[in-house]
């Protein structure tokens, strides 16, 4: 026990500051819970699990005597924050459903039962992904970031289903892993813009505040190109006030403490980051080293039952993730891991919507995550014995 809560005190990225702070879980939804009955199934859903999880966290050894050797108590708040944006697309979902019923009389009753189908649940994980739909949204949630920012307290995000799709272009959007001065070098500008950015340097800022919507620094292509704004001047200008665009655009510093994705579709509908070709990877790449560098977690936990849950990578050392990313990690302390194998006893066909009737195996399976994560990250001996085990796996 002493040896996790060393790991957990030296490693987890939070301070004495977050000791006393509240921390907050807001929770995103995913697809098909545009209408009402499915809004108020979503909600319920959470308030049941928040207080097990809650509990959970409170109750787990390992965390527990960690913040008693700050001096404190780990202090989550008791009510849930829910940032819903299923709403949003209920007018498309409804326009297709009208589409759906005009090919009705045309179809044998199997194929309008499977376009139903087709259309109920991957319309959301379809819609949200566009960027007009994705940036209002990741603008809305991280409006909510930071009220509980302004109040003193940290988050941490749970993203469900297609909400790992929000949870993820979040982090990619709205974290200040943007070093302009590197930016600028490496998209090749005019040697009169670059020495300009060198001659006043700016802090480091994130995608979103780079934007039109914000700055005006430059926009992200469709082909993953980020594309500056060709006019220098107004370049120039735009430059000098990024800093309050950061402000505005980014998520508060040091506030986001991690991710919990979970029923995680995320690798089937963005294999394309793995694509070396796709300019978006090398950002990708900056935004994992942020993430390991500054303490913050990114765990995914699936039932293994789900068929919608996939894993999002085999579990990586923070040498071999240095080595992916061909650049060196320095004095990591973020997570990143995944647990896709919580049995939650529950048929195939229902696991996906059953992490709130499973509430208690899947908060346990969270924390367990949670601790196990980082000590896989940062226990030698540890790790050690997890890669023997699956060394011995494959060989069979």
């Amino acid at each position: 026990m002493k040896k996790i809560v060393l790991i957990l005190a030296l490693l987890l990225g939070f301070n004495s500051v977050f000791a006393s702070n509240e921390l907050s879980f807001i929770y995103i939804n995913g697809s098909n819970n545009n209408d009402e009955k499915m809004k108020t199934w979503y909600k319920n859903g959470v308030h049941k699990l928040h207080p097990v999880l809650r509990k959970k966290f409170i109750k787990n050894l390992a965390i527990k005597h960690y913040y008693k050797a700050l001096g404190s108590e780990i202090n989550i708040k008791e009510q849930p924050v829910i940032y819903f944006w299923g709403d949003k697309s209920k007018n498309d979902l409804d326009y297709v459903k009208g589409q759906l019923d005009l090919s009705k009389a045309i179809s044998s009753s199997g194929a309008y039962f499977a376009r139903s189908l087709i259309a109920q649940y991957l319309h959301d994980a379809i819609w949200v992904q566009k960027p007009h739909n994705m940036i209002p949204i990741l603008d809305e949630l991280n409006q909510s970031v930071k009220k509980e920012a302004e109040n003193g307290n940290d988050v941490i995000l749970y993203g469900y289903s297609a909400g790992t799709f929000v949870t993820y272009e979040y982090l990619f959007n709205k974290l200040a892993y943007i070093n302009l001065e590197k930016l600028f070098e490496a998209l090749n500008a005019d040697k009169d813009v670059v020495d300009f950015v060198k001659a006043n340097p700016r802090k480091d800022t994130c995608i979103s505040a780079l934007s039109y919507d914000y700055a005006g620094i430059g926009n992200v292509s469709s082909a993953g190109h980020l594309i500056l704004n060709q006019n220098k001047e107004q370049l120039k200008k735009n430059y000098l006030n990024i800093d309050n665009m950061t402000e505005l655009a980014c998520a508060p510093e040091g506030k986001v403490k991690g991710v919990v994705n979970f029923a995680c579709p995320l690798v089937l509908f963005y294999s394309d980051i793995s694509d070396s070709n796709y300019e978006l990877n090398f950002y990708n790449k900056l935004m994992i080293k942020y993430i390991m560098e500054n303490g913050i977690f990114m765990l995914t936990v699936n039932f293994r039952e789900d068929p919608l849950g996939f894993p999002t990578s085999r579990n990586l050392t923070s040498k071999e993730i240095e080595e992916r990313l061909g650049f060196e990690i320095e004095n990591p302390t973020g997570v990143i891991y995944d647990n896709s194998s919580v049995w939650s006893k529950r048929m195939f066909a229902l696991a996906h919507t059953s992490y709130w009737t499973a509430r208690g195996t899947f908060s346990n399976a969270i924390v367990k995550s949670f601790v196990n994560g980082y000590k896989f990250q940062y226990d030698e001996k540890y790790q050690a014995k997890v890669i023997k085990k699956h060394s011995k796996k494959s060989e069979l």
